[in-house]
């Protein structure tokens, strides 16, 4: 059996939010997508090998006015950690666009971390052996 890659599929609320989030602020480009420009739906995000999807949650059309937070409160426990040379420097590039973010910290196993929290309440760690 061969397996190439792994796409996660996150569900968000708001895909124009979602896609600033993955796309302006970390760096992906959207491999292909589903639904009229000012609609998209579902996107195949891309970033040097690393793979994830997008879907929203609702139509517009029957979008709620704000998410859900028990919704939000479920997300905390998801967490897609990317390997990332240079934490420090992610982290001050973060900040230069605007992120309210704390510094990166070292865990008890020796790993440099940097935790972002998206739109929809999934957490994005970037990170690197100290």
């Amino acid at each position: 059996m061969e397996i190439q890659y792994l796409c996660p599929l996150l569900a968000v609320f708001d895909m124009k939010a979602a896609l600033q989030f993955y796309v302006e602020a970390l760096g992906f480009s959207i491999h292909e997508s589903a639904g009229p420009e000012d609609d998209v739906g579902w996107v195949w995000l891309e970033r040097n090998g690393l793979n994830l999807m997008l879907n929203t949650q609702y139509e517009l059309p029957d979008r709620p006015g704000q998410q859900e937070p028990a919704r939000v409160a479920a997300h905390s426990d998801t967490i897609l950690y990317l390997g990332c040379p240079d934490v420090d420097g992610a982290y001050h590039e973060l900040l230069s666009k605007g992120l309210q973010i704390n510094p990166p910290e070292i865990a008890s196993y020796g790993m440099k971390q940097l935790y972002i929290t998206d739109p929809d309440g999934y957490q994005v760690c970037l990170q690197s052996k100290v």
